[in-house]
């Protein structure tokens, strides 16, 4: 179906998720284009979130405008919807887009960024989500 005029092209994302550790809880997905509510996305309204089963290792995000994002995950094992820590350091496992390099505390926006719609319209993008746990 061809686009209706000044309509912006849609492009979709899946998510793929790697190292999950256990099938326990809940794995928690933000999607954002906002570098000033990464990772968290608490504040970011236009942010795409989902929740979904820790069996699951694939997350679709379709109808998203082209441009360039970042995706933060935790895995909320025991489901109280935030990411666990002690002293500090997380005590359940979290994972960005890009899997870059850490160092203290979370990645940047421009180290997890990625844009978004480069392919033809319809044709969906992947992100391999590695994710980590320290403790």
């Amino acid at each position: 179906m061809p686009l209706i005029g000044g309509a912006a092209p849609v492009a979709r994302l899946d998510v793929a998720l790697d190292q999950v550790r256990s099938t326990r809880g809940l794995l928690r997905v933000c999607l954002t284009a906002d570098p000033a509510n990464f990772p968290s996305c608490v504040d970011d309204a236009d942010a795409a979130v989902r929740s979904v089963p820790a069996g699951q290792r694939l997350v679709s995000f379709t109808g998203l405008p082209r441009g360039t994002y970042a995706v933060a995950v935790i895995h909320d094992e025991n489901g109280n919807q935030r990411l666990d820590t002690f002293a500090g350091i997380p005590r359940e496992g979290f994972g960005f887009s890009r899997n870059p390099a850490l160092g203290f505390g979370p990645p940047h926006f421009t180290a997890a960024r990625f844009t978004l719609g480069a392919g033809g319209a319809g044709d969906a993008e992947r992100q391999q989500v590695r994710m980590r746990y320290i403790l």
